[in-house]
């Protein structure tokens, strides 16, 4: 303990030298524990965006982009699949409850998701938790809204506000829905997903504030406004047999919490299923469907793809992060290497007055242990302070809630590998130090 509180002395004497390479070290090993740090928010972020949701179902495309899309909001589906493809699956007797997704209209840079009723009763997120309402209720007509809670943070929204919805998504909107705006009527509890930034409203709402839309496309055709009108004369003497023939069905559940019109075309639907054991074969029946062409993607398999997909990326990015530190760790080498010709003098005068050899090699050892101590601890007490002040940045700008606070195993093992590291340093100026001998150190050299 004598020799330790011996390299803390001779660290103090030496404080502007030391103080340096502590920051390098501290630097490094923020970056280290920061990459590792938002990498494993990430995919706690995306994993926990989703749950108790069985298959998601879109247009044909790859599965990876049905579930971006759909759940994350994070680029457009090519194509819509058709409203009675929803009915047809909703209907499946292993179907428990069906979500119907419509996406293609934004707010402010913020998407807007046309859906049902179903959506806050069934959907999920984290570990099994619903929705919840931080403020007001669910939309109960077409001209109603429900915010996300970053949505009314962001844009200062409160209940009673009127939206205007625009025509496309992010910063490409086209054209302003002015004429049928909605009110605000809830404001969801902060989830950590993409719901926080999503404005939720009705399908009904979607295909009114399209309507005009589609009777100008019509109105140029007067084929194509008959034929409209005759394909809705049979749709509702389709539904009519539906009905008949059917019953209370899962279609009339939806339709109970479906308040507007019935849309042609929806994004995509999520179905809950009855037994997870029916995934698969469901899966198959939807991808084998010939009514149109579909996508079935389960939520759990499909973000695995992804990880492995971007994996490399992740490595090198930590590889990069892991060079930093070494470069610290090799900063503090070179300034213990070359502190030794400046200290050949004090190393005599300790063998002078009794320190054996052995002494010399644990205090440099000890000296290197020291800053690498506060090093680490520094570069630790450093990413709290960054994530306690730049977490709504991070959170507005890449969707990712860092919490302050808390090592998780992996960071742990990153520190104490660190630690371990920088005391071996220690052993190269150590070594050096047990050869040098007595008459070395006396010795005037020109």
């Amino acid at each position: 303990m004598q020799i330790l509180s011996l390299a803390w002395k001779s660290l103090r004497n030496r404080i502007f030298t030391v103080a340096l390479t502590v920051t390098v070290i501290a630097l490094s090993v923020t970056l280290l524990l920061g990459v590792e740090r938002i990498r494993q928010e990430a995919r706690n972020s995306f994993t926990n965006t989703v749950s108790g949701t069985d298959l998601i179902v879109g247009a044909r495309s790859s599965r990876t982009t049905l579930l971006l899309a759909s759940i994350f909001h994070i680029g457009n589906m090519e194509n819509n699949i058709s409203w009675a493809s929803f009915e047809e699956f909703s209907e499946h007797p292993q179907v428990s409850w069906a979500i119907p997704l419509s996406l293609g209209d934004s707010h402010k840079g913020y998407r807007v998701l046309g859906t049902s009723g179903e959506y806050f009763q069934h959907f999920q997120y984290g570990q099994g938790r619903f929705l919840q309402f931080a403020d007001g209720r669910n939309f109960t007509n077409d001209k109603e809204v429900v915010l996300g809670a970053e949505v009314a943070q962001k844009l200062n929204y409160k209940l009673g506000d009127k939206i205007v919805v625009s025509h496309g998504t992010g910063d490409m909107s086209f054209h302003d829905h002015a004429d049928k705006p909605f009110v605000v009527v809830g404001i969801l509890a902060a989830t950590g997903t993409p719901v926080d930034r999503t404005l939720h409203v009705d399908l009904g709402g979607i295909e009114a504030i399209h309507e005009k839309e589609k009777q100008a496309e019509t109105g140029h055709d007067p084929l194509a406004a008959l034929l409209s009108i005759d394909d809705h004369h049979g749709e509702a003497a389709h539904h009519t047999d539906d009905e008949n023939h059917h019953g209370e069905t899962v279609r009339h559940a939806i339709g109970k919490n479906h308040l507007g019109n019935e849309p042609e075309q929806i994004t995509a639907f999520l179905l809950g299923l009855k037994s997870r054991g029916a995934a698969l074969g469901l899966q198959r029946a939807i991808s084998t469907y010939g009514g149109e062409p579909l996508t079935a993607a389960m939520p759990g398999v499909t973000l695995q793809e992804i990880w492995q997909a971007i994996g490399v990326a992740e490595n090198a990015l930590l590889a990069v992060a892991i060079l930093v530190v070494v470069v610290g760790l090799f900063c503090l080498l070179a300034v213990l290497m070359t502190s030794l010709n400046e200290r050949r003098r004090e190393m005599a005068i300790l063998r002078s007055v009794g320190a054996r050899p052995r002494h010399l090699f644990t205090l440099m050892v000890g000296e290197a242990t020291w800053v690498t101590l506060l090093g680490t601890a520094s570069g630790v007490a450093l990413l709290q302070i960054l994530i306690l002040f730049g977490q709504p940045l991070i959170a507005s700008h890449f969707g990712l809630y860092l919490q302050a606070g808390g090592i998780n195993g992996t960071q742990l093992i990153l520190i104490v590998m660190v630690c371990l590291c920088g005391a071996l340093i220690g052993l190269v100026p150590g070594y050096r130090v047990y050869r040098n001998s007595l008459a070395d150190g006396m010795t005037v050299r020109l």
